[in-house]
């Protein structure tokens, strides 16, 4: 079961509803380091990298990002959020804009990379990718990494111990919309809008499958952050965060381990002037 998109990119409204989730926003896992090391290796990561950060957060790969010595500016449309990351990742390195991507005002040609971690989604796909161009220069990384919180290829016995009640209680919150399958399929058709823009190279794709281990108050904090639950009505959301934690402890002694997998997509920014050839 997954906090995924149903469609190329989801609405501004529920976009919105993260920021009420702000002070329990860490409660989401990080990623793997293996992204990071993709990041160093494939895309030059590294002291004074230059990042465009979109929808950081709590800074989760934030903090990753300015630990390995980027300069980063964090566009962040979520005031409360945005207090949060202030306040884990403090220092020079980073820059925090509280606007949409899609209105922040920032000179072209001016980063080395575009990165987004699990919130590219939240944005018009092609719009997105053609104002990261934008503000790519000459042969500079758009790097796009998605968590999903399952893997249908591997066993998940609190999921199946926690969907009999979601289609009790909450039946929106299951079926094929929300499985980690039809998170990737859609995934893929997001990423057409890479290679179909002109401005880039092929799209590079790497997928890691990992665990994440929670005690039943994380594991309720971290449903806690997930857009289709912050919009339930309080009383139903409170309801069905109390049989999460009650899962994790009487069911599972405590200690939920679950199969995660982590997308990465990568791809270099063409010449601005290989790019108007091919669009002209």
């Amino acid at each position: 079961m997954s906090d995924v998109p149903g469609m190329l990119h989801r609405p501004k409204e529920l976009a919105a509803a993260f920021d009420r989730a702000a002070a329990t926003y860490d409660a989401r896992p990080g990623y793997p380091d293996e992204v990071y090391a993709e990041l160093a290796d494939r895309c030059g990561l590294g002291a004074g990298t230059r990042v465009l950060e979109i929808g950081p957060g709590a800074g989760q790969a934030t903090q990753r990002l300015v630990a390995m010595g980027a300069d980063v500016v964090a566009v962040e449309p979520g005031a409360a959020l945005a207090d949060v990351l202030r306040q884990r990742v403090a220092g020079d390195s980073l820059t925090v804009l509280v606007q949409p991507f899609e209105e922040v005002d920032l000179p072209d040609a001016s980063f080395d990379m575009v990165a987004a971690a699990t919130a590219f989604h939240w944005i018009d796909p092609h719009a997105g990718v053609a104002k990261a161009g934008r503000l790519l220069h000459d042969r500079g990384w758009l790097a796009l990494w998605w968590s999903i919180w399952g893997d249908d290829g591997r066993a998940d016995p609190f999921h199946e111990l926690l969907l009999p009640i979601l289609r009790e209680k909450a039946p929106q919150l299951t079926g094929d919309a929300m499985s980690a399958a039809a998170f990737i399929a859609d995934v893929d058709a997001r990423m057409t809008a890479i290679e179909r823009s002109g401005m880039f190279g092929a799209v590079h794709r790497v997928l890691l499958r990992w665990e994440g281990r929670h005690d039943p108050v994380g594991l309720r904090r971290m449903f806690a952050t997930f857009a289709a639950w912050i919009t339930l009505p309080d009383d139903l959301r409170e309801d069905l965060l109390d049989e999460v934690e009650r899962l994790a402890r009487d069911d599972f002694g405590g200690v939920v381990t679950r199969p995660y997998q982590t997308l990465i997509y990568s791809t270099q920014r063409r010449s601005h002037i290989d790019a108007a050839d091919t669009s002209a």
